[in-house]
């Protein structure tokens, strides 16, 4: 079978490099792809991920079985449902599911509707409403733009002014755009982070790995967070019990 990759980073790079390992693949092309691809044989298409149409009419052109759709703002455009909508199979979640991922007001008003644990936390959209909600709070605290920021929206403050300049910077000087016109504003949490996914088909669902997510940009686990900086899977040192509460 044709498969088709959209994006063009190491996330994409990996995912189209497994696939073409499969012996039931015969060819994977990747939209936009990076040059780094074609070393692994992978084949690139000059279309960009927010071509929807232009997509759409490569995978009916080039008779491609299924489109992995990679990047974040890519799920949240909705290009699942349009490929969808087109009598297209597509990997991914749809506009509406991958809210959960780009606005993270929504993920944290699902965990408290369900009674999932997390931690406490305030939204805002007015600078002087924020400002005297971490004055409150006290630090350390976490500073969030509610939507997509490559991985830089979230800024963990050691002290007051640095998280009230964070919020100031989202609502005021609109570092963000209209992913910082909102922030989500929580409750700093210490010890190790790690990310569990499924695989989920109605009700059903398949648990993969743990992974955990490196973000700060310096070495030795300084400087701000950022996107791109590396993950790995599993997560040795966590306990089998932590995943176990996790998935149930």
């Amino acid at each position: 079978m044709k498969l088709l990759v959209v994006g063009s980073g190491g996330r994409e790079h990996a995912i189209a490099k497994k696939l073409l390992a499969s012996e039931q693949v015969e060819q994977v092309f990747v939209a936009p792809g990076n040059d780094g691809m074609t070393l692994d044989g992978i084949e690139l298409v000059n279309i960009g991920i927010s071509e929807h149409s232009a997509l759409i009419n490569f995978a009916k052109e080039n008779d491609i079985a299924w489109t992995f759709v990679g990047p974040d703002d890519a799920l949240a455009a909705g290009i699942v449902d349009d490929f969808e909508q087109a009598g297209l199979k597509a990997f991914g979640p749809s506009r509406l599911a991958a809210e959960l991922e780009w606005s993270k007001d929504f993920a944290k008003q699902i965990m408290v509707k369900y009674g999932i644990p997390t931690a406490a936390f305030g939204t805002f959209s007015n600078f002087e409403e924020a400002k005297a909600y971490i004055e409150e709070q006290g630090a350390p605290i976490v500073v969030k733009a509610d939507g997509l920021a490559l991985g830089k929206g979230v800024v963990v403050a050691e002290t007051v002014e640095q998280a009230v300049e964070a919020a100031r910077e989202m609502l005021l000087d609109n570092k963000f755009g209209d992913s910082g016109a909102r922030v989500v504003i929580e409750e700093f949490l210490a010890g190790e982070e790690f990310s569990l996914f499924a695989l989920v088909n109605g009700d059903q669902f398949y648990i993969l790995p743990t992974a955990q997510d490196h973000k700060r940009a310096f070495d030795g686990d300084q400087g701000p967070n950022t996107g791109g900086m590396g993950a790995y899977a599993p997560v040795p040192h966590l306990p089998q019990s932590v995943v176990d509460t996790a998935v149930d």
